[in-house]
């Protein structure tokens, strides 16, 4: 990776806010950052489907800036290419503000902003001290958003966990934009949502945020987002300006793929369907297809996580695949990719010969609600990509489409036969 040089003449005017925004195409569909998820090769899979802006995985500030190896590792030099990579926000988490200043400095050429991770709520970011389990130092938070904000030439941003109290969250909002941020997301679940316990975000106190913070405050809304209505559904809940999704990306990175002014609620025609919720074989084709023009260590290393998440319905139906997937190791190569993907689409192929397959490729409404708008839950077959249903209270709520009867033979059958 190139360093930026230091004594590089800065921008006449940084840009802020509203204006920052703007610049940068005024985006509604936004990639999350996410550690070790959003990397290169999604990014770009995202961008063709529709991502307006990326975020980069979270970054440990201290370990970028000073080991190389890690550096290297975590961000390639197309990373940020004006060509293929911008917009682009780099995310880092830190509790130094000279060691974040310094990690930022390495990347300030090659993205349109640095942003704070001030949301992560894992046990890690906790024992680091940093993250959500900033939400107590309110002074450290200041220090380090402000630090970027007075000597970097790019816009700095924030990424924010909600408390139980509004006005507390408020409270907080207002100290984090204080220091310097210029655009705010924030995550509606509070820090001890994760997990068994993870529950639905709060899309009304993000409402309440918006309704109560400047009107020239930029506001990113996260979390909910299971199907692409969903993000037409949360800027009109939350008044946010634009919707980021980490998980709903992840199972289904054709999420972003319609302008947000799309309304109708289930794909009736064999187009729609196919857009919104494509079949794993091609989603897996589209994305094998990018991960081999891609160099670099971190989009080889999330490969086989992606795979996961991008074939979990699959999986379950197909597990000879899953050991496949699960005896990917680091010395694997791109060939090891390349045959998975050739297997999937052998098995999907196989599905569709069967000329009365057709009548069960179908999306269909669930009797159960999602929440009092109306909008329902949709059982999507298992041979397309669909979202991953975080629990509520410990419980899995709905999960998608139940494998159908005949699958649940078929695959009786398999088994008989292997055994044979």
């Amino acid at each position: 990776m190139t360093v930026s040089d230091p004594a590089a003449p800065s921008p006449a005017a940084k840009l802020s806010g509203r204006a920052f925004y703007e610049s940068i195409g005024s985006p509604k569909k936004i990639v999350a950052p996410m550690v070790d998820q959003s990397e290169l090769a999604w990014r770009k899979l995202s961008r063709r489907l529709g991502a307006d802006l990326c975020y980069t995985p979270m970054l440990h500030a201290r370990l970028f800036a000073t080991q190389e190896k890690y550096r290297n590792a975590m961000f390639h030099t197309l990373d940020g290419h004006s060509g293929t990579d911008r917009p682009l926000i780099v995310q880092f988490c830190a509790n130094e503000p000279d060691m974040l200043l310094q990690a930022a400095k390495l990347v300030e050429r090659h993205c349109d902003a640095v942003d704070l991770n001030l949301g992560c709520p894992q046990n890690i970011a906790r024992r680091g001290h940093y993250g959500s389990f900033l939400q107590d130092d309110w002074d450290l938070i200041y220090k380090l958003i402000h630090t970027l904000h007075a000597n970097l030439s790019i816009p700095v941003t924030a990424k924010i966990r909600i408390f139980p109290s509004r006005e507390k969250t408020l409270s907080y909002a207002r100290h984090v934009l204080s220091a310097g941020a210029q655009i705010l997301t924030v995550h509606g679940r509070t820090r001890e949502m994760k997990g068994q316990q993870t529950g639905l975000a709060d899309w009304e106190v993000i409402r309440y945020l918006r309704e109560q913070l400047p009107s020239e405050t930029v506001i990113f809304a996260n979390g909910n987002i299971l199907y692409h209505e969903d993000i037409k559904r949360c800027l009109e809940i939350t008044g946010a300006d634009a919707v980021m999704s980490a998980e709903g990306n992840l199972y289904n990175p054709a999420i972003f793929v319609r302008p947000t002014t799309y309304e109708t609620v289930v794909p009736f025609d064999d187009d729609s369907m196919e857009e919104l919720y494509p079949r794993v074989d091609r989603i897996l084709r589209e994305y094998f297809e990018i991960l081999k023009d891609t160099p670099g260590e971190a989009s080889h290393t999330a490969a086989k996580a992606h795979l996961f998440r991008l074939l979990r319905p699959f999986l379950s139906q197909h597990t000879e695949v899953r050991a496949e997937i699960a005896a990917i190791h680091r010395n694997s190569t791109i060939d090891n990719f390349r045959m998975i993907t050739e297997h999937v689409e052998e098995i999907v192929q196989k599905l569709f010969e069967d000329g009365k397959f057709k009548v069960r490729d179908i999306i269909q409404l669930s009797d159960m609600p999602m929440d009092k708008s109306g909008a329902a839950y949709k059982d999507i077959p298992y041979w397309r990509v669909q979202p991953y249903f975080r629990p509520v209270n410990g419980q899995i709520l709905f999960g998608g489409k139940r494998p159908l009867e005949e699958d649940k033979q078929d695959n009786e059958k398999q088994k008989e036969q292997r055994k044979d």
